[in-house]
């Protein structure tokens, strides 16, 4: 093989390793792209962008409990009832006056109580979680039915949605920086985006010197810069559009800190190797020391509390307890994870890889909304693009020998 067909080879390699990575991040932009003239750009506007966010955030905070209950080859089938049942509880804590502070760490750790009940069932009486997950979903109907009595909860007064629909730049009080006829900036997403940009690059130029002085392979200068001006464009473009319209959501924030907690636990602590390890391979995990019935059950507890968070956002967007809400909600989270990249054999995934994820499937609701289409359209255009999502991810696995 000549010289310049190893250099050719070592390009499309490179180009399909970076294809396969970014994938997700490429079928969000061509989802965008497609329903902008199908919406007349309704979907590129600031006020559209904030209220994908808030429409949808319950997605993306049950995904990153869902993606760690795949890893580990679980599923929980019952949150959307769970978050049901917890909003309805929150709503009746919120007002007998103890705050929105109080109400949202009552309803965490009613989603952990309840994450440990289903958890002991799965861990330690060695049920199959998708049986105990749709025993719940049945138990927690039945329950949310119950003490509603089958009618909504109202809340005493709005304090209840500023987690839901507020944003930073309101409650603090923040005056625009640019304020014009056609124009209006508010500071906080701005300051914040920055210093995001900043954090990133300094840590991905900090990562890519330790590896080579390690002497581990990365990426070309060309594809690492290419990477630098992406995301730093992306996140500095998302923080001008939340600016541009009523400031920085408080439910992004909520988001953007579950995502930050959640990804250092699964890269840099023990647990969450331990995680990785009980869904590649439970017996080995099990041969080499590790307690998978112990990360078993703590995963769940997880997936429960960020149930409870999810179920405080969501109650709070629609402003009131209605028992017939977390109607597929578990349905959209189990999506946004394998659209993610979450492998069904377990032992494959990331909170970044279902986060987009999640963020396809809402673009895809609100370009569908936007677009009046009938609900039953909407769920043959889901289930199609879920079906090609989970093809190309498989298909670019099996090129760059991952699969």
């Amino acid at each position: 093989m000549s010289e310049k067909e190893i250099r050719t080879t070592d390009f499309k390699n490179m180009f399909m390793k970076n294809i396969r990575n970014y994938s997700m991040f490429i079928m969000l932009a061509i989802i965008m792209l497609v329903f902008a003239p199908l919406t007349n750009w309704v979907n590129f506007n600031a006020r559209n962008f904030t209220n994908i966010f808030f429409q949808y955030s319950y997605v993306l905070i049950l995904a990153v409990g869902m993606v760690q209950c795949i890893i580990i080859l679980g599923i929980d089938l019952s949150v959307g009832s769970v978050c049901a049942f917890i909003g309805a509880i929150s709503a009746m804590i919120y007002n007998t006056g103890v705050g929105l502070t109080v109400t949202v760490i009552a309803s965490m750790a009613i989603g952990v109580g309840i994450g440990a009940f289903q958890g002991i069932w799965i861990a330690y009486a060695k049920i199959p979680a998708f049986i105990v997950t749709l025993a719940g979903m049945m138990l927690f109907r039945g329950l949310t039915y119950i003490i509603t009595k089958v009618s909504p909860i109202a809340l005493k007064d709005t304090g209840y949605s500023y987690l839901s629909t507020g944003t930073v730049d309101e409650v603090l009080g923040l005056k625009p920086l640019v304020e014009t006829d056609s124009l209006r900036l508010y500071p906080a997403s701005l300051v914040i985006g920055a210093i995001l940009v900043a954090i990133f690059i300094i840590s991905e130029i900090v990562s890519r010197r330790k590896k080579i002085a390690n002497d581990f392979e990365v990426s070309s200068t060309s594809v690492f810069a290419a990477k630098l001006i992406a995301t730093s464009a992306l996140v500095i473009g998302l923080a001008e559009r939340f600016a541009e319209y009523r400031g920085l959501p408080i439910v992004v924030l909520v988001v953007g800190i579950t995502v930050f907690v959640f990804y250092f636990i699964l890269n840099n602590t023990v647990l969450g190797r331990y995680i990785y390890a009980v869904g590649g391979n439970a017996r080995s995990a099990k041969l080499s020391g590790i307690n998978s019935e112990m990360i078993t059950f703590i995963v769940f507890c997880f997936m429960g509390m960020l149930t409870g968070l999810a179920a405080v956002i969501s109650t709070g967007y629609m402003n009131t307890a209605l028992p017939q809400a977390g109607a597929n909600f578990e349905m959209d989270a189990i999506a946004a994870c394998y659209i993610g990249g979450v492998s069904a054999s377990g032992g494959i995934g990331s909170v970044v890889g279902v986060i987009v994820g999640g963020l396809v499937m809402s673009a895809i609701n609100n370009g569908m909304s936007l677009m009046n289409l009938g609900t039953h359209y909407q769920y043959v255009v889901k289930a199609a693009i879920l079906l090609l999502a989970v093809f190309y991810d498989v298909y670019t696995r099996r090129k760059t020998g991952l699969g």
